[in-house]
């Protein structure tokens, strides 16, 4: 029994069971990587992959425990490879942060250059996608972190921490009818003065699309979506063309920038959303990982946050 094979294992099932695949992402052979792992198998004792044929497709039952031994075995070793990097270059490294265009846009320019003045020896990387991405690039270990609103809590495998809150607004141009209304004293916008109008907005999986969708539902009301977008850019955009009215996320409003709109407060309507940081479960996090999170939630800070972490990761 031996690393190689524990690694040919763990691959072949991360690339659906496929051989090839596994054996290119490992610079090998395919018959090396079936070899090994038949090897593996009758050190064993028992058959870990279901076959068809030569084809693998998929694993026994026995052989979803031994994976999951695998796994833990083979994240150990990463581990104290990064210990061993901690401690040799502290302050040096990469990062890789998957997250939203709407963090990487709105929130992360706020805190890199601070982070980048504090460990300027750090090659950091953004890795946008959909919040279900992010959370596959975390668990495949392709990023250290993910920011997102969706998803990453209910992704098993993931640690989450909560990040920052935040609420929707609605979007318009000046001369639009809800733009008089909301310069009047003590109006508050209603369900029924939005689904008026042809709606801009985010794609089902981004920036609490799902509790917009959600309000809308519970009052009977069946909003005219004209046009979805992954980004606030876009939808500001179209809203500006005058394709209709848009519901974005308060943090993607830049009063300074975003002159030609109008942004009227949504929270009451869409609730407060949460933004959180996800962490694979049981990794090493070097001690510069730490301090960016601390950073990204103020409420906490880093002493707090390797607790909460470590406590989390030891259940």
């Amino acid at each position: 029994m031996n690393l190689q094979q524990f690694r040919f294992v763990r691959e072949t099932i991360r690339r659906d069971f496929n051989l090839t695949e596994a054996a290119r992402s490992l610079f090998t052979s395919q018959p090396g990587v079936s070899k090994a792992i038949l090897e593996f198998e009758d050190e064993l004792g028992v058959q870990i992959f279901e076959r068809h044929g030569k084809r693998i497709k998929g694993l026994t039952k026995p052989g979803a425990a031994v994976a999951q031994v695998v796994e833990r075995i083979m994240r150990e070793i990463e581990n104290l490879k990064k210990v061993s990097d901690e401690f040799a270059q502290r302050d040096e490294g990469s990062l890789v942060i998957a997250c939203t265009h709407t963090q990487a846009r709105y929130v992360l320019p706020k805190i890199i250059p601070a982070f980048r003045k504090q460990f300027p020896k750090v090659h950091l990387s953004l890795a946008e996608g959909s919040p279900p991405q992010l959370a596959q690039m975390v668990l495949h270990e392709q990023a250290d972190l993910a920011i997102a609103t969706e998803s990453l809590a209910l992704t098993p495998g993931l640690e989450t921490l909560p990040c920052y809150t935040w609420e929707h607004t609605v979007v318009v141009r000046p001369e639009h009818p809800l733009a008089a209304l909301a310069r009047k004293k003590g109006f508050a916008l209603a369900l029924e003065d939005v689904a008026r109008y042809p709606v801009v907005t985010y794609d089902r999986a981004f920036s609490g699309r799902r509790s917009v969708d959600r309000a809308f539902e519970e009052k009977g009301l069946r909003p005219d979506i004209v046009l979805e977008a992954i980004d606030a850019d876009v939808i500001k955009t179209y809203v500006d063309v005058g394709l209709g009215i848009g519901i974005i996320a308060g943090v993607a409003y830049e009063p300074l920038r975003d002159t030609n709109l109008v942004s009227i407060p949504a929270g009451h309507l869409f609730g407060v959303q949460t933004t959180r940081i996800a962490l694979k479960s049981g990794v090493f996090l070097r001690d510069y990982v730490y301090t960016l999170i601390a950073m990204l939630t103020p409420e906490l800070n880093e002493s707090k946050i390797r607790e909460l972490v470590e406590n989390k990761q030891e259940k």
